[in-house]
């Protein structure tokens, strides 16, 4: 039973979020060894990465968001727009934000998420192996995550 000397809420400014957020990081970096080691170093920061395309009229055609943390690309969102597909523009995408993940950034892999009606082939195609499989996520829908090594040369 929860005391009631607590106030639980779900809806906080963007200052409390904030807070809440790092308060969060710090007390279980804090709580890991391996985290701890990290703190203060460039491989600590997550940084932002954000590649887009353009076609002929300067229409967006298709973009990545992800961001790099320690040694890890993270691939959140990979879209091409639908007279796009089939043109090898999220293939182009996806290497390059593993070029500038490997190249820029030190990252010596990837992961992703993706569901079974999107592309887990896709990526598969491409290196990444399936390394968890969540069914009913949601429900009908398989969640995979994916992972690939980022070669070096």
């Amino acid at each position: 039973m929860v005391s009631r000397m607590f106030r639980i809420e779900t809806e906080v400014d963007r200052t409390r979020r904030d807070l809440l957020r790092s308060r969060l990081r710090d007390t279980n970096t804090a709580a890991s060894p391996v985290l701890r080691a990290l703190r203060g170093t460039h491989a600590e920061r997550q940084a932002p990465l954000h590649i887009w395309a353009l076609d002929a009229t300067d229409d967006l055609a298709g973009g990545l968001v992800g961001h790099t943390w320690t040694t890890w690309l993270h691939v959140t969102y990979l879209w091409v727009g639908e007279r796009h597909r089939g043109t090898g523009l999220g293939s182009h995408l996806l290497a390059e934000a593993e070029r500038i993940a490997r190249a820029e950034r030190g990252c010596t892999a990837a992961r992703l998420e993706t569901w079974d009606f999107q592309a887990p082939g896709f990526y598969q195609r491409r290196g990444y192996e399936v390394v968890c499989t969540i069914p009913d996520y949601p429900p009908g829908i398989t969640e995979f995550t994916l992972t690939k090594r980022l070669r070096t040369n």
